[in-house]
């Protein structure tokens, strides 16, 4: 089954220090690149967020975003530092005759560093969390792209019967071009029949028949649909393979269009390239 690599996903848990929550973005890109945004409580984890993604996609440019928000219980459970304070108060004690209005503010108070005490959290728990809460999204999100991919499968695969079709057309043409041709290059050669070998002529004309010929073509054609339509079946990650079987597609769509003497197979060469870049342009968003 094939995957796309454009896909969102979120998830969200409730940890000691308040709601974490995880979202993932992707969009179409040649490599794996991950741009983690991580709280200052989850930096040391960041090597271990890229293995994770890592072992779960292998192409897109992914933007990993962490938020932690506190809770109500995580605010109320601050703490005030007595020893501080009781130093802070034998300080003021002391210079109050030095100082006669020397006042305190009790906000300025609470805001040196060191009075108010956050409690101790658990490191090892968030951290746990956070990584759950990132497989959790991770699965999300591969599940998305399968749909997706899903989607692309079936886009593909109709260009590919499009084209089956045209190559069928051109293959039925075939014996009426070679013989309309044939007929055209005698009727030319007619007027140089006298004091010309024949062989001679003969030779000519089985050369510019097999000028045009595009058997070849058709039998590549042939087998790129069959490569293709195995790609789309395997689970691996196989947008790079169906990226570069498009070019094969269009090399030989291109040969087929300059070997074309008759309108109707020119048409058909147009057909192919057009159905050959609409697939182009989703597999470039195939993981």
């Amino acid at each position: 089954m094939i995957r796309s690599m454009t896909a969102y996903a979120s998830a969200e848990s409730v940890t000691p220090l308040g709601l974490l929550s995880c979202e993932l973005r992707s969009v179409n890109h040649r490599y794996l690149e991950l741009s983690p945004r991580l709280p200052e409580e989850l930096r040391t984890l960041e090597s271990q967020l890229r293995e994770r993604v890592a072992a779960k996609l292998t192409r897109g440019k992914v933007d990993l975003g962490m938020r932690l928000r506190s809770n109500g219980s995580a605010a109320t459970a601050l703490e005030l530092n007595e020893a501080l304070l009781a130093q802070l108060q034998e300080a003021a004690t002391r210079l109050a005759p030095r100082f006669p209005g020397l006042s305190t503010d009790f906000v300025g108070l609470l805001g040196i560093d060191g009075v108010m005490v956050k409690p101790e959290v658990d490191q090892t728990e968030l951290q746990t969390a956070a990584l759950a809460l990132l497989d959790e999204a991770l699965d999300d999100m591969v599940a998305t792209r399968l749909r997706e991919g899903e989607r692309l499968a079936g886009f593909i695969a109709e260009r590919l019967d499009g084209i089956t079709a045209a190559v069928a057309q051109v293959r039925g043409w075939l014996p009426e071009i070679r013989v309309a041709l044939r007929q055209k290059l005698e009727t030319k050669l007619a007027d140089f029949r006298q004091g010309t070998d024949q062989t001679r002529l003969e030779q000519e004309l089985v050369l510019q028949l097999s000028r045009i010929d595009v058997d070849e073509e058709l039998d590549r054609l042939t087998a790129h649909l069959a490569e293709a339509r195995r790609i789309l079946k395997l689970n691996d990650a196989n947008g790079r393979r169906l990226d570069f079987l498009m070019q094969e597609f269009n090399r030989e769509a291109n040969t087929l269009g300059s070997k074309s003497v008759d309108q109707r197979t020119t048409q058909a060469a147009v057909e192919l390239k057009v159905l050959i870049e609409q697939m182009r342009e989703q597999v470039q968003n195939i993981e």
